[in-house]
């Protein structure tokens, strides 16, 4: 017999990046939960910064969801799993709605709201135009009537008169209505910088903030509207989920560098590794005067160094125990912001700051993107991780790249789609340290999970036979 589960849901996608998606997520999230609604944000991924964003709206972790990554039925497993049936989950686009892997769409947000079977609203950028808002949406509506295209919501709004034309237009033409309008604000309540919005860890005052926000979206958009198209959504088959098998790691203690500097982590990552029986330690390279005592690996994500480079230099005993515990031989996997800090040095605005040193270059930060968008790699050679002849999927978005020195390192993994370190390579290796400018989710890649399990256990009983 067929099971099924309702779970109220919608997808908010755009035309384009910068469109005022995660403005509208984060302002209808808030406004949700003041209505005594509860709530579980998704990002159509793969991304960091906007999940930040929804998990602090949400109150929950927020969730990437990734067709190329995680393959359609894994997206909607993940979806499954920690959506939410007595309440409503929010999934935020990214890009354009039919934006995809290439000119046919592939991947796009298009396809996820189909895989999810998903309404979805459109928020439309307004700026200087009236009627041609329309044509805009029907567009949109023609491009693939499988898409669930039920309202929009405008954004920068200028005025009165301006709102009048563009919902009468869009609402005759269409026939959907204009669930939301947001006014022109005078000042992005989400400032933005490289890579996209500043994360929620570097800001000040959230409270503020949060008043702000609820104030630009309180009265403007249709709370009752956009809760009738969640909940006409129709119930999701529940399928059996087969999670593969992951070694025991009973007794393994990993840390992971979570601060201002280094916050770049899926939450199914730390997740993963807490179900294979790790314990799992946070570790500030800001505020830590060196690792904690007796971690068997350590895991530093991404983030933004670059902007917190002179206090990361200034932390030298931290640096020092980062060189010692890849001397000594404890697994170390670092991806792009994290490899940054094992680099001799990181170069930013014409100034260099010492890191950890322990691959042998420098990086430096540049105006424009270096490397963005998917990545895919075969392992080449013997690493702490990955087996030979595995293939990664995974991503990169990354403004830095690293400077040639008179000894490169060694690299682990040819690189078959993206940029990586140059060269056509990616993933440095020294020793059981390894890092390169490739995100990898856990779910989309189990095979880090049972490499960074695997390789702890490994040093865990290298220290027990030298103590014996």
């Amino acid at each position: 017999m067929t099971r099924m589960r309702a779970m109220p849901r919608l997808m908010i996608a755009g035309l384009c990046g910068g469109a005022g998606k995660t403005i509208a997520c984060a302002g209808l999230l808030l406004l949700l939960r003041r209505a005594g609604v509860e709530v579980r944000a998704f990002k159509k991924g793969p991304d960091y910064i906007d999940p930040a964003w929804l998990a602090w709206a949400s109150a929950h972790p927020a969730r990437d969801l990734d067709t190329w990554l995680m393959g359609p039925e894994g997206a909607r497993a993940s979806f499954m799993r920690h959506g939410i049936g007595d309440g409503i989950n929010l999934i935020e686009g990214n890009r354009g709605l039919f934006d995809g892997f290439d000119a046919e769409g592939t991947h796009s947000c298009g396809v996820l709201a189909k895989t999810l079977a998903a309404p979805v609203l459109l928020v439309l950028d307004a700026t200087k135009m009236t009627r041609t808002a329309a044509a805009l949406v029907l567009g949109c509506q023609k491009m693939d009537a499988g898409v669930a295209l039920r309202g929009v919501i405008l954004n920068n709004v200028n005025g009165r008169r301006h709102e009048q034309i563009l919902r009468a237009a869009i609402e005759s033409t269409c026939s959907i209505p204009v669930v939301g309008v947001l006014s022109r604000a005078a000042v992005n309540p989400l400032p933005e910088r490289n890579l996209g919005l500043t994360p929620p860890q570097e800001h000040d005052g959230m409270h503020r903030l949060e008043q702000h926000l609820l104030k630009l979206v309180d009265g403007r958009i249709d709370i009752e509207a956009v809760l009738s198209i969640a909940r006409s959504a129709p119930p999701l088959e529940l399928r059996a989920e087969e999670k593969p098998p992951l070694p025991d790691a009973g007794g393994i203690r990993i840390g992971y560098v979570k601060d201002s500097a280094f916050n770049f982590y899926y939450p199914e990552n730390i997740e993963e590794l807490e179900r294979a029986g790790a314990e799992v330690i946070p570790v500030s390279s800001l505020h830590n005067a060196a690792l904690p005592a007796n971690l068997h690996a350590l895991y530093i994500g991404g983030g933004f160094p670059e902007t917190h480079a002179g206090q990361l230099a200034a932390n030298l005993s931290f640096l020092e125990s980062l060189r010692h515990a890849s001397r000594s031989g404890m697994p170390i996997y670092a991806e792009c912001g994290g490899m940054m800090l094992l680099a001799s040095g990181l170069i930013w605005n014409g100034v260099r700051h010492s890191m950890a040193g322990v691959f042998p270059m420098d990086v430096e930060v540049f105006d424009r993107p270096q490397g963005h968008g998917y990545t895919e790699l075969r392992v080449e050679t013997r690493n702490p991780f990955f087996p030979l002849g595995a293939v990664l999927r995974g991503h990169e978005f990354h403004y830095s790249r690293l400077i040639a020195s008179s000894a490169p390192p060694e690299t682990a993994c040819a690189v078959l789609r993206g940029v990586g370190c140059g060269s056509g390579r990616d993933y440095l290796v020294t020793r059981n340290t390894m890092a390169g400018y490739t995100h990898l989710h856990a779910v989309a890649t189990p095979q880090w999970v049972a490499g960074m399990v695997n390789a702890a256990q490994e040093f865990r009983l290298a220290g027990s036979l030298l103590r014996v």
